[in-house]
């Protein structure tokens, strides 16, 4: 989707549907695609850093600890 989105076929979403996926399951894979590559994108045009494995590790035991609040 993101690298060569004119290259996406009907053919793609069969196979997914064949595979089980609910027609609902594939709308929301490409609204997640598509708001992270919007958020990828802003990030990168902001400069945002991305931050060492143990920041990412006090971060998440925040969160676990403390919640989204």
């Amino acid at each position: 989707m993101t690298l060569r989105p004119d290259e996406l076929r009907n053919e793609h979403v069969e196979r997914l549907l064949e595979t089980g996926v609910s027609e609902a399951g594939v709308v929301d894979a490409l609204y997640v695609g598509f708001l992270f590559n919007l958020i990828d994108r802003v990030a990168d045009s902001l400069g945002f850093e991305v931050v060492s494995a143990e920041r990412f590790d006090k971060g998440a035991d925040r969160l676990l600890t403390h919640g989204y609040l």
